[in-house]
């Protein structure tokens, strides 16, 4: 019989990101590499925790399971107040590259099923296997490889497929968080590229109309922006339901970031005092922290003691899937989106969620742009791709690579 996991509620575990967040802010300091490579400080922190973790498991036997729920909530959170600060003007000049990005993540989601199936072949596995290691874990993240794991077995006769889904996932989000950094620090170096006023949104040596208006943090100002994100994700949770009812499923920050993108653009023009703190100081201030402490939480739950039953296998696979996104970030996707500083920023984000989840992307593109400069319109463009557009191909690719064999 098993002992009994230790259990961690949600307060308890809320309250363990912000103290893991802190321990990878100290990392930062302490040790400059970190930071000359771009590695966020949740990132840095949680490997840290998790692995304090699996000590804890190796030495009492006693698994740790956290109540989850708040990182959840932050996410929402994080997503809605991108969508709040996104910019009409930018979203219609991110069109063409949209489509650009959305046809190259295609192809790679293609490129990372075949590198999977190759490494569950050269381990006496069927290739059906592959997308365990492939986008329904990388791309698709944990909650893809659960939902695929029990298929995968039966039909397939994949013994533990769930398991190796998710600790194959579990690695991706660990390689996703340390590879983008190093990624566009040399797409960034070895192209002498830097932040230019067109990356910006504005005209060279011309003030942002967000930086002339936005308010000093307060806490009016804070309140304000709070009601903002609640009415955004009223509106987005009443229209993920809709879509429900309908029988389409969309992780429920995705129709919070379009209410968002909807409320700070369009009501203004109906409403005309009706003006979102769209940019603001208070605004960014949410942001930063629904990032950052969702990303800890993330990191620091890696069951990292669900590896070892599938070292073999997964060390080779996963080296080759770090490889083959590596190459592909650096000489397809940087070219193609335009070779310039906006596109080694957008390599960082497409390491993120290629090999993780969208908030990675995210946290790689902030740490880069805070010691390189501002680069906004990817922040627009890399979530719209990555958490809508990929989530509706990525099942129809895993069911187009389960017909072979």
């Amino acid at each position: 019989m098993s002992p009994d996991p230790i259990l961690i509620d949600a307060f308890g575990a809320f309250t363990l990101g912000i103290i893991v967040y802190f321990l990878g802010a100290k990392l930062t300091r302490r040790f400059s590499l970190l930071s000359a490579y771009s590695i966020p400080e949740p990132v840095s922190g949680g490997i840290v925790a998790a692995l304090v973790a699996l000590l804890v498991v190796v030495a009492t036997g006693r698994v740790i399971e956290y109540d989850l729920a708040v990182r959840d909530l932050l996410l929402v959170y994080f997503f809605t107040t991108v969508g709040l600060n996104a910019r009409v003007s930018d979203l219609m000049k991110g069109g063409p590259i949209l489509a650009v990005l959305l046809g190259l993540t295609l192809i790679f989601m293609l490129v990372q099923n075949s590198v999977g199936a190759l490494g569950a072949m050269l381990f006496g596995l069927p290739s059906q296997a592959g997308v365990l290691m492939g986008t329904a874990s990388l791309i698709g993240g944990h909650g893809t490889a659960i939902a695929w794991g029990p298929t995968i077995a039966s039909d397939y006769g994949v013994v533990g497929a769930a398991e190796l889904g998710i600790a194959a996932a579990t690695v991706g989000l660990i390689l996703a968080s340390v590879l983008g950094g190093p990624i566009a620090k040399y797409l960034i170096s070895s192209n002498g590229l830097t932040a230019s006023a067109e990356e910006d949104g504005k005209p060279e040596g011309e003030t942002s109309e967000a930086a002339k208006t936005s308010a000093p943090i307060t806490h009016v100002e804070i309140m304000r922006c709070i009601l903002w994100i609640h009415l955004a994700i009223a509106i987005g949770y009443s229209v993920n339901e809709s879509l429900e009812a309908a029988g389409l499923r969309l992780p429920l920050f995705v129709p919070c970031l379009i209410s968002g993108i909807f409320l700070a653009n369009v009501l203004p023009l109906i409403f005309k005092k009706a003006k979102a703190p769209s940019g603001s100081q208070s605004m960014d201030l949410i942001n930063e922290f629904s990032l950052s402490v969702f990303l800890s939480m993330s990191l620091m739950s890696m069951e990292l003691w669900t590896l070892a039953g599938s070292a073999g296998v997964l060390a080779v696979t996963m080296l080759l899937q770090a490889a083959a996104a590596a190459v592909f970030i650096i000489f397809v996707v940087f070219r193609l989106m335009g070779k310039n500083y906006f596109a080694a920023v957008l390599s960082a984000g497409f390491a993120g969620f290629a090999l993780g989840a969208t908030p990675t992307a995210i946290a790689n593109m902030k740490a880069v742009t805070q010691r390189y400069g501002p680069s906004p319109l990817a922040f627009i463009v890399l979530p719209l791709i990555s958490a809508f557009f990929v989530d509706l191909a990525n099942a129809f690719i895993i069911k187009w690579f389960l017909g072979f064999g």
